[in-house]
């Protein structure tokens, strides 16, 4: 079920909130200009509201797989309850206008120790993206280079597959599956993902419980499937393995996948550059250390000579 309300209360923000690239990863939530418009009377400050985006498909384009009566329940319902929650807890706050979702979710993570607003943000967040996920007539198997690194990182797609299904059909209790681009080196350790490795630049299947996604481990997200009860018991009751084959057989979109890897290696070679940028600077503002000064004995040496 949506999570519930909870209180607002002043959340005080330092530093800069970036991710991949230093820009916030994932898709951009829209927001509506004439609510930026507005201001709080007598406040003075500008207000801004999350907006509920559709799935990019009619509500019933993905049946037989999944009904009509699961994404008015599941998106109309569900998803809607935690935009709506999101914009009341945020309202007064420092997170109340010109900022992305990306940059609340990762704000409100708090290293894992998690703000009020995180649960209703980061699921606003990921349903979107699980929306995006799929098209109808999907599922098969991708092409170009998603399916050479889906090859080279799991053995073979058919790895790959059995991989997916296996983190989210044994996700306990309610959560979600990914297949991430981690362009890093990071070792969390809340969590159920790789180890650091030499042969980061690549692909990997993580999950998560609740509501947290992989924004929060500086990976980028190209896949997920939802993994929470509500997500496929109107069609499935609780056959989650059976919601979890259809998913990956009949729902995949994989041009969305290839466009967001596209994305995350563009904007983690930003990263690099801008890395690599910043040492040079460094390098360049350190004071030169003196030089090393060798005393030679002039007179000791000709004596010996001698």
């Amino acid at each position: 079920m949506a999570a519930a309300a909870t209180p607002t209360r002043p959340i005080w923000l330092t530093g800069q909130v970036t991710g991949i690239g230093r820009r916030t990863p994932g898709l951009q939530f829209q927001w509506r200009n004439n609510k930026m418009a507005q201001r709080k009377a007598g406040s003075g400050k500008i207000s801004a509201k999350f907006e509920l985006k559709p799935p990019p498909y009619p509500l019933n384009a993905l049946e037989p797989h999944m009904s009509r009566d699961t994404l008015e329940y599941h998106w109309g319902k569900h998803h809607r309850a935690y935009v709506d929650n999101l914009n009341k807890q945020i309202v007064g706050t420092e997170l109340d206008g010109g900022m992305s979702l990306e940059d609340v979710v990762l704000l409100t993570y708090n290293k894992g120790d998690m703000l009020p607003s995180f649960n209703n943000a980061a699921q606003a967040w990921n349903h979107e993206f699980f929306w995006e996920s799929m098209k109808p007539g999907g599922g098969g198997k991708p092409s170009g280079e998603l399916l050479e690194l889906i090859e080279r990182d799991f053995g073979s797609f058919e790895r790959f597959l059995q991989e997916f299904k296996s983190a989210a059909a044994t996700q306990f209790g309610s959560g979600w599956a990914w297949l991430v681009y981690k362009a890093n080196r990071l070792d969390v350790d809340n969590a159920v993902n790789p180890l650091p490795s030499e042969n980061d630049k690549k692909l990997v299947v993580v999950k998560s419980p609740n509501a947290v996604n992989p924004l929060v481990w500086d990976y980028s997200p190209l896949l997920t499937i939802d993994v929470w009860e509500h997500a496929y018991y109107l069609d499935f009751q609780n056959r989650r393995p059976d919601y979890i084959s259809v998913f990956m057989d009949k729902l995949v979109s994989w041009e969305a996948v290839s466009k967001r890897l596209e994305v995350a290696k563009a904007r983690a070679k930003e990263r690099e550059l801008e890395e690599e940028k910043k040492k040079r600077e460094e390098e360049e503002d350190k004071p030169e250390d003196e030089a090393v000064r060798v005393y030679v004995d002039g007179d000791a040496d000709v004596s010996e000579s001698d």
